[in-house]
């Protein structure tokens, strides 16, 4: 749609052939055919919508491309999977081939990928990939410079041995130093170049595999694998239900890793906490973020217990109740009050800013003035 559509026109398409029964409000050929998709959609319960015949899909797909841009398309498919439950758009290789992809599309795979036939699990594959690769295209340039930036900050040593002094920036830093008796600067205080060889922080991403994590999990994996690409830090990634899979092995392929998931089941966030712990090696130079809605399966007084004794250790633990673009989760309010009382910020988190969020960890800076605000649940 656009602006040169009429009032009546605008009208007649949002609210379907019904409001103009008199048909007051004409449409072109191009127009009527954007009639017609829509009216095939949203008003399915009146005319027997897309029914179940594949080649009746596969030409509302193609129409839907030829009559709206990628993101109305996108839309509309989400909306036809929601309201007409057209699985088969997913299992079947043809029809699945002829949409558009987007986040919602690749976590819908993921969460079918059990049902899938061979041959449409390869296809599934192909647009999963798609979507890593356009996240991955998309989101981890800021990342990385982000984390340029934080690692450069907090691995900047404080009276360095004499090999490893910066001069340039210790002279600049005591100009203010400066003896005109002995035209010399005296320094009051070195500082020394970022610590080489090794990581300077460890990430672990600890993901919530629940059916309603799955956009998080999409975020989380992509970002996964920027991170592991980053030499100054080291990353480990798991996902949980009532069991816990480390998938870092596949932090060189988000889509390995995705698929490598199982979406569904239920929730020990104290288990995956308790399986964190054992990851650690230096508390002080650990980022732990849990990404789950904290709707815990089994006793949260043995989740908070563990969450307490890693920041008792020294780990930065941070909440995440949801890592996608809508930013409004449901969670459990009383477990994430719960986190809170213990010093754990607990928010939910878009993808754009993600590197803001973990530049800040890495350095060390104090989260909860950053916090972003929170939606309903």
């Amino acid at each position: 749609m656009n602006a040169s559509l009429s009032p009546a026109e605008r009208w007649r398409l949002i609210l379907g052939r019904t409001a103009d029964p008199e048909g007051v409000a004409t449409l072109d050929r191009r127009r009527a055919g954007m009639d017609a998709v829509l009216e095939a959609l949203y008003e399915a319960d009146r005319l027997g919508g897309l029914g179940p015949s594949s080649p009746r899909i596969h030409r509302w797909l193609g129409d839907i491309r030829k009559y709206f841009p990628t993101p109305v398309v996108q839309l509309l498919q989400r909306d036809a999977l929601e309201r007409l439950g057209l699985t088969q758009m997913l299992l079947e290789p043809e029809l699945l081939a002829a949409v558009e992809p987007d986040v919602h599309l690749a976590a819908a795979l993921l969460s079918l990928q059990k049902a899938m036939p061979e041959e449409t699990r390869e296809t599934a594959r192909l647009v999963v990939r798609r979507v890593a690769d356009a996240l991955r295209q998309r989101l981890e340039p800021a990342l990385r410079e982000a984390l340029a930036q934080a690692v450069q900050r907090a691995g900047r040593m404080r009276n360095p041995r004499l090999r490893d002094v910066d001069w340039h920036r210790t002279i600049y830093r005591n100009l203010r130093h400066y003896q005109p008796e002995l035209r010399s600067v005296i320094p009051q205080r070195r500082y020394g170049f970022a610590r080489r060889g090794k990581a300077l922080r460890h990430i672990l991403l600890a993901i919530d595999q629940s059916g309603s994590m799955a956009d998080s999990l999409v975020y989380a994996s992509v970002f996964g694998a920027a991170l592991a690409s980053v030499p100054s830090v080291q990353t480990h990634l798991f996902v949980f239900d009532t069991e816990v899979a480390d998938l870092t092995d596949y932090l060189h392929d988000p889509v390995a890793l995705l698929f490598g998931a199982q979406l569904g089941g239920g929730t020990d966030i104290a288990k995956a906490l308790g399986y964190a712990q054992t990851l650690v090696q230096t508390p002080q130079d650990t980022i732990l973020v849990l990404i789950s809605d904290l709707y815990e399966g089994g006793p949260s007084a043995e989740m908070l217990k563990k969450a307490q004794a890693l920041r008792t250790a020294g780990v930065v633990l941070i909440g995440l109740l949801a890592l996608n673009d809508e930013g409004a989760p449901a969670y459990d309010r009383a477990n994430a009050a719960a986190l809170a009382a213990l010093d754990v910020p607990v928010f939910a988190c878009t993808p754009q800013q993600f590197p803001d969020l973990m530049a800040m960890a890495i350095a060390r800076q104090e989260l909860r003035p950053w916090k972003p605000p929170l939606g309903p649940p």
